[in-house]
């Protein structure tokens, strides 16, 4: 499958990238493709090991020559976010990605996640490793697990075992751009058991959907404006509640660092309401598309009868508890950075919500530049939830990576940029999680920049890349490596 990208240029890059998206490789599935990588460094001669967590480090020597030039490590991750859209039965474990190349000059899948992010970055790094007409010094590829699920791999990376000074972090997603630091995060897990009562005669049963938004990054996209549907369905049934509706089950999105695109409740309420409450969820569609006409015009909510009847929903009071309880849980843009202006300095995605049966399960991600602040708004959480009996915990923390303006690596890669393109790439802080964070405080003495080709709707189904940045990315990366292995002063 995906015979079409190995006609792309540059082809060596491609051609990995199909191997990538033939190969599923999902958080937690990615077993099959570092055996993949391991058969495809043996056949080239390449060294290669794994530590205890399971991330792959591939190696070359460097050329003739180069032998005493700093060494190099190119580091990705090989999973990718696993989003489809809902009429899409796509199995993320066992089923490749299908591409298709745009008339605007963009790589799409059909129907979900490419896996752009961070397939092209591993991908360059392999085409690397094959290069034999590069001049370098000694390179190491770093592969990590599972970053888009927990940070997992460089959390638990391996200490003492990386040999390289300078790292070449490829996974960042703007073309033009260089990025010398990232915020930290921490995920906040609330889970609680709440009280439910039977159905009375008089109640019915309706199913209140919210669907159609664009989804994104829940970093990169964040103060995009875009709608989260876990926000806007519980404003809905925060709506609902003087018409006596109690929950009975809910679903909303399936990813803590996605924007949520969808979000699904069961609710029961007295039948001589439906009518009332109808009328109220039409108007209530009205003013959410007028909010965010321009951003999420395809937001669709509807509020229909179901044939099956559940036997038993939240108590009344329970209900209004968690629905008043997540209306008031942080969500979106906390605070803008004043040291970097423009950035996002703090914010949180009510990433997944679920109830069924009375248990009830929340998982957002909380990110900030400051660690303090990370900690600080999960602790909100913790003081919020307390209130409904929920508990809560931080799992998955990782710290931000601090800028430092004067990295040597920077100066040689803004002077490179500058020769190339004929223009001084912007250098960026983002709101996201890179895991150069995690890595610095492991290898202190690292030097790190991150840089990438330009990449648009990560973590959704909108996910593309532009073909033409691609191949700047290539060239920026090959005359990079040349540079840092003659050692000319930056």
């Amino acid at each position: 499958m995906n015979a079409h990208l190995e006609q792309l240029s540059p082809r060596p890059l491609w051609r990995h990238f199909r191997t990538l998206c033939n190969t599923p490789r999902p958080s937690g599935h990615e077993a099959a493709l570092v055996a993949i990588l391991e058969r495809w460094a043996d056949g080239l001669g390449l060294a290669h090991d794994r530590d205890a967590f399971g991330n792959l480090r591939i190696c070359k020597p460097a050329t003739p020559g180069a032998e005493s030039a700093p060494g190099v490590i190119l580091q990705g991750h090989l999973d990718m976010v696993a989003q489809a859209n809902a009429e899409h039965p796509h199995d993320f474990t066992r089923d490749p990605i299908e591409t298709r190349v745009g008339d605007d000059g963009w790589l799409h899948a059909r129907d979900t996640t490419l896996g752009a992010d961070n397939g092209l970055g591993v991908a360059a790094a392999l085409a690397i490793l094959e290069d034999e007409t590069l001049e370098h010094g000694p390179l190491e590829a770093l592969f990590t697990l599972e970053e888009e699920s927990s940070m997992g791999g460089a959390l638990n990376l391996a200490e003492g075992w990386l040999e390289g000074s300078l790292l070449l972090n490829l996974d960042s997603e703007d073309r033009g751009q260089v990025y010398i630091g990232c915020a930290g995060g921490a995920d906040v897990i609330v889970e609680a058991q709440l009280p439910t009562a039977p159905l009375v005669d008089h109640e019915i049963a309706l199913r209140l959907s919210l669907t159609g938004l664009s989804g994104g990054h829940s970093g990169i996209d964040i103060n995009k404006g875009r709608g989260n549907a876990n926000r806007l369905l519980v404003r809905v049934l925060r709506a609902l509640e003087p018409y006596g509706a109690r929950l009975v089950d809910y679903r909303g999105g399936t990813l803590r660092n996605a924007l949520p695109r969808e979000a699904f409740a069961t609710l029961v309420l007295p039948g001589d309401e439906q009518a009332t409450a109808s009328e109220r969820v039409a108007v209530l569609q009205a003013e959410l598309r007028a909010e965010l006409a321009e951003v999420d015009e395809g937001l669709t909510l509807t509020l229909l009868p179901l044939d099956v009847r559940p036997s038993e929903a939240l108590t009344e009071q329970a209900s209004q508890q968690l629905v008043r309880a997540l209306h008031v849980a942080p969500c979106g843009v906390e605070r803008m950075s004043v040291a970097v202006p423009g950035v996002v300095e703090t914010s949180n995605n009510l990433g997944v919500i679920r109830l069924e049966d009375g248990g009830f399960h929340l998982c957002a991600l909380v990110r900030s530049l400051h660690d303090s602040a990370t900690q600080d708004l999960a602790d909100r959480f913790r003081a919020l939830f307390e209130l409904v009996g929920a508990r809560t915990r931080v799992e998955n923390a990782y710290p931000g990576w601090t800028p430092d303006p004067g990295s040597p690596l920077l100066a040689r890669f803004r002077r490179l940029h500058q020769k190339r393109l004929g223009s001084d790439p912007e250098v960026k802080v983002i709101h996201a999680g890179l895991e150069c964070g995690i890595l610095g405080g492991k290898y202190p003495q690292l030097d790190m920049i991150s840089f990438g080709p330009l990449i648009r709707g990560a973590h959704s189904p909108d996910e593309r890349v532009e073909l033409d940045s691609v191949a700047e990315f290539w060239e920026l990366l090959r005359a990079l490596i040349e540079d840092l292995a003659r050692g000319e002063t930056p």
